[in-house]
């Protein structure tokens, strides 16, 4: 085992035995981890996560500030633990530093977060903005529906449809064909009745001799 691999694992069991039951301490991996300040969901309550390299002690931990925990909090107030944790770190290359700087942090929680407001303009902003874009997809939803039901045609309209004329103004070729026949078939059967009741008459008169 390297040197730097062995003062790893020295400072994590330490880590380890220090935090025990700290639920503001948190063990990512074997070489990440955070610690949360301030209560829950406070505007200035934020996390600290401090990642080791290979060369760790003898190279400065990575500082991220960037996990969705701080989501809220501004730029400004971000690097300035950025930099108080980089000036604290300098002091203590070559040595596990992690717990030192967690601890140099609790005692300038006021003056870190000092510029952090009490409510975040730009999480408002968002929200309206996700309002607003819910709304658009509704109307449109909305617009799609009404469209398709313009389409559902009526019996008198389908029935409008059928007579329409065509580009003539006239009525396509056949469209009463079935009232001719049908007229035609009832005058037809009517004379035919009639030539039958002509003959009957005649046959029913009598004789002259």
């Amino acid at each position: 085992m390297s040197e730097t691999l062995e003062l790893q694992t020295d400072e994590r069991e330490a880590l380890q035995s220090i935090y025990e039951g700290d639920e503001a301490f948190k063990e990512i991996d074997p070489t990440t981890f955070q610690y949360k300040y301030g209560e829950e969901d406070n505007f200035k309550s934020f996390l600290v996560e401090i990642k080791w390299g290979e060369n760790y002690p003898n190279e400065l931990p990575a500082i991220n500030m960037d996990t969705f925990y701080n989501r809220n909090l501004i730029p400004a107030v971000k690097q300035k633990i950025q930099g108080v944790l980089k000036e604290e770190g300098e002091q203590w290359l070559g040595c596990g530093m992690t717990y030192t700087l967690f601890e140099c942090l609790k005692e300038r929680l006021d003056e870190l977060t000092s510029e952090q407001p009490e409510h975040v303009a730009t999480q408002s902003i968002d929200l309206e903005k996700v309002g607003v874009s819910a709304i658009q997809i509704s109307d449109n939803t909305d617009t799609q529906k009404k469209e398709v039901k313009k389409e559902q045609l009526t019996k008198a309209q389908k029935r409008r449809q059928w007579e329409r004329t065509d580009n003539k103004g006239e009525r396509p070729r056949g469209w009463n064909w079935v009232d001719i026949v049908k007229h035609l078939s009832q005058t037809g059967y009517k004379e035919e009745q009639k030539a039958n009741a002509a003959n009957a008459a005649n046959n029913s008169l009598p004789v002259s001799g």
